[in-house]
């Protein structure tokens, strides 16, 4: 149903967020925006010492349920169960973030002759995402109240990385901006939404082990002179998973101050 009003145009208050890779990173600032929008979020990770204390602290400061769960992404079985496990603990699901992700080392030719780093990457930054897709998606057209689907792709979709070893990661997030597309109109008859994030550099801990000067020189690369906020990303995520984002389908909206815009 069409929005009439801004009243409540924004609001996710009291919906179930299933958030995957949502304890450290930009999906620990998407998991902070939902939190702090109130709804209620079943973190998904493979870290349960540093997921249980994530979940742990958005409790204590927000009203909604938030718990962690334990999946691996590159594995059918265990998204399936896990699924499994979150509707029957919270009864149903409104909202997906396929944030879950990782990168690869080395370049391609250097790989081992499984290219195991190439299909590993895949298998999750791609793979992972069709898996939970599948699984809330068929829940959702069960249930009957639409929903929406969030993935969180990158620029490195549509552009070529200079960086070393960004080929199969390049390769997977321009999957999942495909797959956005494809499987986005699928849904749409469902009234369940499939949209697509792609974030530029957003500073997070895996900036940590940068000196100052190489995060300013990567600041330097970008029209708006800094990289993003994980937060940032949780804000637009929030948008696409409220009544105002009704009418967007398939769509990957870029968040990289313009770093995309030009050569680099």
């Amino acid at each position: 149903m069409a929005i009439t009003s801004m009243t409540n145009a924004f609001s996710i208050e009291g919906k179930n967020a299933v958030i995957t890779g949502g304890s450290k990173g930009i999906g620990f600032g998407i998991a902070t925006a939902f939190a702090q929008e109130g709804a209620n979020i079943a973190i998904i990770g493979r870290d349960e010492k540093t997921g249980n204390a994530v979940a742990a602290e958005l409790n204590a400061q927000y009203p909604g349920r938030i718990s962690f769960y334990r999946a691996d992404m590159s594995d059918t079985k265990s998204c399936k169960e896990v699924v499994e496990k979150i509707i029957a603990d919270y009864g149903e699901i409104n909202i997906l973030v396929n944030n879950a992700g990782v990168g690869t080392n080395g370049d391609f030719l250097d790989m081992d002759d499984e290219m195991t780093n190439y299909f590993h990457c895949v298998n999750v930054d791609l793979n992972g995402v069709a898996r939970m897709s599948f699984f809330v998606g068929r829940h959702m057209k069960e249930l009957g109240k639409g929903g929406k689907i969030v993935n969180i792709s990158s620029n490195a979709g549509d552009v070529a990385s200079r960086a070393i070893g960004m080929s199969a990661y390049c390769t997977a997030k321009a999957g999942v901006n495909q797959f956005t597309r494809a499987v986005g109109m699928e849904l749409a008859k469902y009234h369940i939404n499939m949209n697509a994030i792609a974030p530029g550099y957003t500073y997070s801990n895996l900036f940590n082990e940068l000196s100052e000067e190489a995060v300013a020189g990567i600041a330097r690369s970008i029209p708006t002179e800094r990289m993003g906020t994980p937060i940032e990303i949780g804000a637009l995520a929030v948008y696409l998973a409220s009544p105002a984002a009704d009418q967007v389908v398939g769509t990957i909206v870029t968040i990289d101050g313009g770093h995309s815009l030009g050569i680099y």
